[in-house]
């Protein structure tokens, strides 16, 4: 018979009627229930490693510029105790001399110590006499423009030597005496640059004949 014409047969394979008693057509090998297989557990995924906080690197501060180098030329420094004793002897020569003027101006009181505002106000009142601003009335002014400019330099280096270390007032005091002698170099130096503007020029020279200019 051909494969496809066999007869299909159903073949019952259980071992016990439906009242619980064996068949007696039972196949008498042990019935083995199909388990599955029980899946292998998943393999321990290992530890991710910790992780690093790495702190910044310190900044490192800004370079200094080089200190300079003493100048060969200068004396060499005078020691602690050199320094001392120059102090001491100073000090008691002043106070003897302070005593002398005391004692040829009978009620004159002791002279002020020396202070930031006077060392200000000292070269403030140099720069305004080389000015000519101290020039009394009906008389030429003497202008020292040379000296005057030297004056503003001098008080512009003690401003920048003293920066951050002024009170609001010491502040104030050099940033009003430094506009002030500035403004008064810049109109004394507009002033005569129009005098000479304005002055004649000297008459020409006689042909052949050597001119001096005054």
């Amino acid at each position: 018979m051909p494969e496809q014409n066999k007869p299909f047969v159903v073949t019952d394979r259980r071992k016990f009627t439906l009242d619980g008693t064996p068949r007696p057509d039972a196949d008498p090998s042990p019935e083995r229930e199909a388990r599955p297989e029980a899946a292998a557990p998943p393999a321990a995924a290992s530890p991710a490693p910790p992780l690093e906080f790495k702190s910044p690197a310190p900044s490192e501060p800004p370079a200094q510029p080089p200190l300079p180098e003493a100048d060969p030329d200068l004396p060499p420094l005078p020691t602690a105790a050199e320094m001392d004793q120059a102090t001491a002897a100073y000090q008691q020569t002043s106070e003897r001399l302070d005593t002398a003027v005391r004692a040829a101006n009978p009620g004159m009181e002791h002279p002020p110590a020396m202070s930031f505002e006077q060392i200000v106000h000292s070269i403030y009142m140099t720069t305004i006499v080389q000015l000519g601003g101290t020039t009394q009335e009906g008389q030429q002014p003497k202008v020292d423009l040379l000296g005057a400019r030297q004056s503003i330099d001098m008080l512009a280096i003690l401003a920048e030597k003293t920066k951050g270390n002024l009170t609001p007032g010491e502040a104030q005091l050099m940033d009003n005496a430094l506009f002030e002698v500035r403004m008064g170099f810049l109109e004394v130096t507009q002033a005569l640059a129009r005098s000479a503007a304005n002055r004649p020029p000297p008459p020409p020279a006689a042909p052949g004949r050597p001119s001096i200019v005054r």
